[in-house]
């Protein structure tokens, strides 16, 4: 019976098969290097179009993230302002309690010399003072008081400034924070602007004809029979905003000649003598919360799961909001994105 086995493979025959097989990846490696460069792949319009919608969607997150940082820093600058008139006025009661004290002393040296008590007052430091008291026989009633209240004012003081310390260092760092959401801000939208920038006439006329407006604009849409405000202060809020359509957006603007989203509605609320947060997702909490199938005239609707866009209700399905960057103050439907919340000022 004949063998089946395959005959082994000689180290001649070895090299020659690798040979072989190195010679095939290289002419598939110049293969591939010779595929002309119009042959790959380039994005059309609407893919161009959803990576422009994303980077404004991120650069709005950002955005809110900004003005959170940023009206954070302004608590914090008042803050730390009021704490450093506390020092101030600290200091400056110690000061006139040391003086009357030194006054006292001045007394008692034209006299014949100055009470160990009081040196002790006069001395930098009063506890040690405090301590020894007991040994102290000629320490009155009146010198106790003197010293326990200048003693709890430098206490006091101390704590002040250490925490007015602290708050300078948590500006600092809210500082940091706010710079860094700018860059990112910043970032996303040269990105974008160079995204749309790569497209043909043609094709950014017909961005601009799609981009999240299914028929809103700056026209005026007939709200005659949009319904009542939900209260006098929605209709000077709605009044407003309505007054602001074809202003720009600006990130991190709250008008009145530029806005962001949350800018908007808090100018417009403003108005109305309301006082809101500045980002959509402390808006979305500034009211009742209601259903959309509820909406009045006067609701702010936030959008997405994170609550990052925030427009204002105007009644017939319509909202008034500062979309994104490049594009004015407009209507556009309610349901333009996913809705996040109603809420009710």
């Amino acid at each position: 019976m004949g063998s089946h086995r395959r005959p082994a493979i000689t180290g001649l025959d070895r090299s020659a098969r690798t040979a072989t097989v190195t010679v095939l990846s290289a002419a598939t490696a110049a293969a591939a290097l010779a595929v002309p460069a119009s042959a790959a792949p380039v994005d059309t319009p609407a893919a161009t179009k959803a990576r422009v919608d994303r980077l404004y969607e991120q650069a709005e997150q950002a955005t809110e993230a900004y003005n959170k940082a940023d009206e954070r820093a302004d608590t914090l600058r008042r803050q730390v302002e009021r704490s450093k008139d506390k020092v101030a006025r600290g200091q400056e009661r110690i000061n006139e309690m040391r003086g009357a004290i030194g006054t006292l002393a001045e007394a008692q040296y034209r006299s014949g010399g100055i009470d160990p008590s009081l040196a002790l007052m006069l001395s930098s430091d009063p506890d040690a003072y405090l301590e020894k008291a007991s040994a102290l026989d000629r320490i009155s009633s009146r010198q106790t008081g003197h010293l326990t209240k200048l003693q709890r004012a430098q206490r006091a003081l101390a704590q002040e400034r250490t925490e007015a310390g602290r708050k300078l260092a948590e500006l600092e760092s809210s500082r940091k924070t706010v710079a860094r959401h700018k860059r990112s801000v910043e970032d996303k939208l040269a990105k974008a602007r160079r995204l749309l920038n790569s497209l043909s006439a043609a094709q950014r006329e017909e961005y601009d004809r799609s981009s999240r407006s299914t028929g809103g604009g700056e026209s005026r849409p007939d709200l005659s029979t949009a319904g009542a405000p939900a209260s006098s202060r929605a209709a000077a809020a709605i009044a407003a905003a309505r007054s602001a359509v074809g202003k720009p957006y600006v990130w991190g603007a709250n008008g009145p000649s530029g806005f962001d989203c949350s800018g908007l509605t808090q100018w417009s609320y403003a108005q109305a003598g309301v006082g809101l947060p500045r980002t959509s997702q402390a808006q979305r909490y500034a009211g009742t919360q209601v259903p959309l199938s509820q909406a009045q005239p006067g609701d702010l609707v936030t959008y997405r799961d994170d609550a990052s866009h925030v427009g204002m209700y105007v009644g017939n399905g319509q909202v008034v909001h500062a979309p994104y960057p490049g594009a004015a103050v407009r209507y556009d439907p309610v349901g333009m994105m996913p809705v996040s919340s109603v809420t009710r000022v």
